[in-house]
């Protein structure tokens, strides 16, 4: 059985944790969303995407 999860949602949890355990200040949470959000709108954005959907295929194609 395969369990498909959003990267947005995967990254949200992780952030939760690291606010809860890691001693993660929300400020700091709120820049790296801000650094997230900027990215997204620049020139690099594609190049960006593109690494994350063959991580994403790569980890998707591993056999247990």
């Amino acid at each position: 059985m395969a369990l498909s999860i959003s990267a947005v949602v995967l990254l949200a949890i992780i952030v939760f944790l690291l606010i809860k355990k890691s001693g993660l200040k929300a400020g700091h949470a709120v820049v790296c969303m801000l650094l997230g959000f900027y990215l997204a709108s620049s020139t690099i954005a594609p190049t960006i995407s593109e690494l994350t959907t063959n991580i994403a295929g790569m980890i998707g194609s591993i056999n247990f």
